[in-house]
């Protein structure tokens, strides 16, 4: 009886320790984040308060649902619920071509409305006029709304990539948005998946804003996940740009990289890596920045203090790292009222106007 006895032991062991693991798991991709937030209402939610010297959000804020594709075992059809913001006030110099669109990319534990009221992204574009996609990764998919930037498949195009981009078609069909200039911007998750749609489809986004995101090509499952967002991946950067690469002709992608040097869930060391992999993604040598501009921290915490690292070809900015002290993991210069915002500046959401505007496809 001494074997049937130490089997029963092992395995007795080995499911606690799995659902040790488990439990591990989820609460570091919770990432020390408030109890879920409720579903999105179908309504239009209130509208964040703009900062001084931004015009009000007089657009119009509509939503909507995607059809997601099918997939095996799948009883139940899903969608995917998104929100635009179509501006109001339109510049006399902006092109007839029609809207420039920013794909906003929520993190993990925010939804769709919640991301749009904490970075205040519409007062910003309502002053630029930009037309704003806010997607919702349904709960049915991915419990705590992560977008799944660590899956294989993912990462190749497949899945969440796929269904992104038939989205922003559908958007593009229905609106007048000027396809050269569509961007994809998110915030650590969403950075995470803003990163590979942008890189799976350089024939359809122009440019790039990365706030607080993991390193590209890299996690391959949740476990893995974690120790990107702790350590990096000094090995598996470099090869995953260099498989990207492979076959295909090199497409500039222009990035904004935005990181708090204080961030305890998306360590800092996953900026400097991208950081590699994009100056390697549009042929540039590793290397100190063209330019780099020091900003000290404002008055009674207004700003924080920052550096702004910038990459040039010839005199256009290919990559901008920007570092921020004392920030966590948060988007800076948001809505604190809402989780994952800081009040300090820098604006983040002007910033990245500010990038995209001087980049089209």
């Amino acid at each position: 009886m001494a074997k049937p006895a130490r089997k029963t032991r092992l395995l007795r062991s080995l499911t606690r320790a799995a659902k040790a693991q488990q439990s591990m798991l989820a609460t570091l991709l919770d990432v020390c984040a408030p109890a879920p937030a409720r579903p999105a209402r179908k309504a239009a939610p209130r509208k964040p308060a703009a900062r001084p010297g931004l015009a009000p959000a007089t657009g119009r804020w509509l939503a909507g649902r995607f059809p997601l594709p099918a997939t095996q075992g799948q009883a139940v059809a899903r969608d995917m619920q998104y929100w635009l913001y179509v501006p109001d006030r339109v510049r006399d110099e902006q092109p007839l071509g029609g809207w420039p669109l920013v794909v906003m990319l929520h993190g993990c534990h925010q939804s769709a409305t919640q991301f749009a009221q904490g970075t205040r992204m519409n007062h910003v574009a309502e002053n630029k006029g930009f037309a704003v996609l806010y997607p919702q990764q349904p709960v049915s998919v991915q419990a705590q709304r992560c977008w799944r930037w660590y899956d294989r498949a993912t990462q190749q195009g497949g899945g969440e990539t796929g269904a992104l981009a038939s989205l922003i078609g559908t958007v593009c069909e229905r609106y007048p948005i000027d396809r050269r200039r569509i961007y994809a911007c998110g915030l650590s998750a969403g950075a995470g998946m803003a990163a590979i749609l942008a890189l799976n489809h350089p024939e359809l986004i122009a440019a790039v804003a990365l706030h607080s995101g993991p390193v590209f090509g890299a996690g391959h499952g949740p476990l893995g996940a974690l120790h990107v967002m702790r350590h990096g991946a000094p090995e598996q950067a470099g090869a995953a740009i260099h498989c990207l690469l492979r076959g295909r002709p090199a497409v500039p992608m222009p990035a904004l990289l935005i990181q708090g040097e204080d961030d305890q869930v998306v360590a800092p060391v996953n900026q400097r890596q991208l950081a590699r992999q994009w100056l390697q993604l549009n042929g540039l040598p590793a290397g100190p920045a063209t330019r780099i501009a020091a900003k000290p921290a404002g008055r009674g915490g207004s700003r924080n203090a920052h550096e702004i690292h910038d990459y040039l070809v010839g005199r256009k900015v290919v990559l901008r790292v920007v570092r921020i002290l004392g920030l966590g993991h948060a988007w800076s210069g948001g809505d604190p009222a809402h989780a994952f915002n800081a009040k300090a500046g820098p604006d983040a959401s002007r910033m990245v106007l500010d990038f995209f505007g001087r980049h089209r496809r």
